[in-house]
């Protein structure tokens, strides 16, 4: 009886769902990919140029010769008693993380934290360091134009039809950003034990009312259009005995 024999049968086969019987090193080595010729990659560091360590610096004075060998770095005149330990360089760059699937322009969501948790907010745009641009309306339920965290938000199905509201370019990540101010430590005491105990309010800027106005005069005539939408925005976010969050579909 011949002995029949199963040809070209691959060296890496499955053993599974998505497992092979070897792992990548293992099939490199037993294809002997090292012994490949590489291409050298060229290099595109600019050549180093060999500097002197010492110059020559004339000097006056009949007995010292005229010129003199000097270094062109003075040694430190102290050192540290202990070996000190180089900050490693960061190579890590900021990167805007993707948007959520769930979150258009125009998506109902719920604050989750902050000082606004609870709260109903209409999601306009989202900036360059990937935070979302929101508001309430401000009128509706109180949300000013802010910026939030999408990790910080649960995207509703409910959603605004915010197509012919057009957004000004200047509202970026600079347009949010807090003003620092510098004081001195006096003016810190002072305010700190002042006789009536009151610090001294923030007040708003008036660009910002202005520009508050004017996107919310847009978005409440966008919200108008949909009946019931207004009440549903002013009514805050809560669970009582019973609710599973989990479960709900939003």
């Amino acid at each position: 009886m011949a002995v029949t024999t199963k040809k070209n049968l691959p060296r890496n086969r499955a053993i599974g769902p998505h497992v092979n019987r070897l792992s990548k090193s293992q099939l490199y080595s037993k294809k002997a990919l090292y012994k490949r010729p590489h291409k050298p990659i060229p290099s595109t560091k600019a050549p180093e140029v060999d500097y002197a360590a010492t110059k020559t610096v004339k000097v006056g004075g009949a007995k010292n010769g005229g010129e003199r060998l000097v270094p062109v770095h003075k040694a430190p005149r102290f050192y540290p008693t202990e070996v000190q330990s180089k900050p490693k360089k960061p190579r890590k760059a900021h990167r805007a993380p993707g948007l959520r699937s769930t979150l258009t322009p125009g998506t109902v969501v719920i604050i989750l934290a902050g000082r606004f948790r609870g709260k109903r907010a209409v999601f306009l745009k989202q900036l360059e360091s990937g935070l979302l641009m929101i508001s309430g309306p401000f009128k509706v339920n109180g949300v000013p134009l802010r910026r939030v965290n999408q990790a910080y938000v649960i995207a509703t199905q409910t959603k605004v039809d915010i197509s012919k509201i057009k957004l000004d370019e200047k509202f970026n990540d600079a347009y949010f950003a807090k003003e620092k101010k510098t004081r001195d430590q006096r003016a810190k005491a002072k305010e700190f034990f002042a006789e009536n105990g009151e610090r001294e309010k923030k007040k708003c800027p008036d660009g910002r009312i202005a520009d508050q106005k004017t996107v919310d005069k847009s978005l409440i005539a966008a919200i108008a259009q949909t009946p019931v939408l207004a009440k549903y925005l002013a009514t805050p976010f809560g669970l009582s005995n019973g609710d599973f969050p989990h479960r709900m579909k939003f």
